[in-house]
């Protein structure tokens, strides 16, 4: 196979194909959970660190999204801390840091988490997954798997994202993220968390918004900014969220 754009979308749906079929019970799994959750009155977290925070942004404030979801990301401590000068590899790999980002959001014993993590080994992200294990707070994880098990976890109780989440979605992403081999060159490249991450996302949200109606519930779903009398819906939305500081 010649290697350029094709084989970058050739390769990444194979990864897509496996997902569907490999793990959409542990997606359904998840709305479940979560659905629950919302309709016990609480909302959800999602926290994903570098490029993980995609993952967040797909699912948090987001047309066709529900309201009660909430963006954590490692940015928030220079923002709402106001540290200068953070350094993002170093705070992901610092357990100290789940405990600054749980002080800076408020966070309900009615509430869940989805973590993304992409080796699911680095301390911010397990230490996250612990905490919230102590609180009961349900705790879903997207991850490699077959990144995760082929290292070591960077936490100092030894353990992993996967090994913590009460359900863990595999990506079926490969090791290091990266894709496709290059001829005359050491590295490999074409990367594929990303995009796979943004459609377990958009799987997740539809499959939750169904639970919810199944339920008898109306979702809040947000309606494009750019779509007249957006503004109007989505503000009478995130007024019902005031309390929990959901934005859109």
């Amino acid at each position: 196979m010649k290697i350029g754009a094709e084989s970058v979308f050739e390769t990444i749906l194979g990864i897509v194909n496996h997902v569907r079929t490999q793990q959409l019970d542990a997606i359904r799994e998840a709305a479940i959970r979560l659905a629950d959750c919302l309709l016990q009155g609480g909302i959800i977290h999602v926290f994903g660190a570098g490029h993980s925070r995609a993952f967040g942004m797909e699912m948090c404030g987001r047309a066709g999204g529900l309201a009660p979801m909430k963006l954590l990301g490692l940015e928030d401590i220079a923002l709402l801390e106001g540290t200068r000068g953070i350094n993002l590899v170093e705070l992901e790999r610092d357990p100290e840091t789940a405990h600054r980002l749980l002080r800076l959001h408020e966070v309900l014993p009615e509430d869940a988490f989805i973590i993304v993590s992409n080796s699911g080994r680095n301390g911010a992200p397990v230490e996250l997954a612990l905490e919230c294990k102590k609180r009961g707070i349900p705790v879903i994880a997207v991850t490699s798997l077959a990144h995760s098990v082929r290292t070591d976890s960077r936490h100092p109780s030894g353990k992993k994202l996967y090994e913590i989440a009460d359900i863990v979605i595999d990506n079926g992403c490969p090791y290091g993220d990266v894709l496709l081999d290059i001829p005359h060159l050491h590295e490999k490249t074409g990367s594929a968390s990303s995009v796979v991450g943004a459609l377990i996302a958009q799987s997740l949200t539809v499959e939750i918004i169904a639970r919810l109606i199944e339920a008898g519930h109306t979702p809040p779903v947000f309606i494009s900014a750019n779509v007249d009398g957006s503004d109007e819906h989505n503000r009478k939305i995130v007024e019902q969220y005031a309390h929990r500081k959901i934005t859109y």
